[in-house]
């Protein structure tokens, strides 16, 4: 069965196509880089990406690949690169250990040895910040399944990010002294891995908190005004206004899978724009 599991998320987050990857250079300059710290005795690893013409005070997105996925097929995957070029913000791909991440229960040899990954994940943003021009009220968490459970992870546990992304994810820890973050979530009505009804999937086998549950708790954390909602076809948006400029949004897709959707990438980064710290 958990053969069956890893197989499955594989074949989902791995759908695109191989393409050789970019000449990775160790130093931070434009373009792709590569990058060692230690944290905890462990030699962790991430990508990063500078793009030409970066002005000062940058903003800085985290993007936090699947359980089987990798820094470098979420650098491929999902389109960071492309926009950043064109909205001049730095993109960072940690590296998960054994390609997952410790998000509290879920997944794989992070979550079952106990890995700091949210140690790991702040030190390269400080790492970044070290040695890039950073806005430190402009660094966002976006994620996708396990990345995604450890966006929220970081913004339970961490005072560094104006806001997180997650798709196709959920919390699966207590969140017991969160500060207030903006917070996009998109996640499939047919979602069988996280499922969306919150019912034991075929990633978490136990019962989890559900989208709009999740949106209800942040918009509590935020203080965070009633939620309108709007439909576009198969897309449903409810979004609370929340004092000092914040947001709680959930995007909702009709018929969704276990994905990250066409639109999230320029979705996730006109909302991280629109809420710093």
């Amino acid at each position: 069965m958990w053969a069956r599991r890893i197989a499955l998320l594989g074949a989902i987050l791995l759908v695109a196509a191989c393409a050789p990857s970019a000449a990775v250079t160790a130093q931070f300059t434009p373009g792709v880089s590569g990058h060692t710290i230690n944290v905890g005795g462990l030699d962790r690893t991430y990508r990063l990406y500078i793009p030409n013409g970066l002005a000062p005070a940058a903003s800085l997105v985290v993007m936090l690949h699947g359980w089987t996925g990798s820094a470098e097929q979420a650098q491929r995957q999902y389109g960071w690169n492309e926009l950043a070029d064109s909205a001049k913000f730095v993109v960072a791909y940690p590296e998960g250990v054994d390609e997952s991440w410790n998000a509290g229960g879920c997944c794989g040899q992070a979550g079952d040895n106990g890995v700091d990954d949210v140690g790991f994940i702040t030190a390269a943003v400080r790492d970044i910040a070290d040695n890039v021009g950073i806005d430190p009220a402009r660094i966002y968490a976006a994620g996708i399944s396990n990345g995604g459970m450890m966006a929220y992870r970081l913004a339970c546990s961490t005072a560094i990010f104006a806001a997180i992304g997650p798709d196709a994810a959920t919390q699966l820890e207590g969140c017991p002294s969160p500060r207030p973050t903006s917070v996009l979530h998109i996640h499939g009505t047919d979602d069988r891995l996280i499922r969306y009804d919150g019912e034991p999937g075929t990633a978490v086998p136990v019962k989890t908190p559900t989208p709009p549950d999740l949106n209800a708790f942040w918009r509590t954390v935020d203080q965070c005004g009633p939620p309108s909602t709007t439909v576009d076809g198969t897309v449903t948006t409810s979004v609370a206004a929340c004092p000092s400029g914040r947001c709680v949004e959930l995007v909702t897709v009709a018929g969704g899978g276990h994905d990250w959707p066409s639109f999230a990438t320029q979705r996730m980064w006109d909302f991280f724009a629109a809420h710093p710290g």
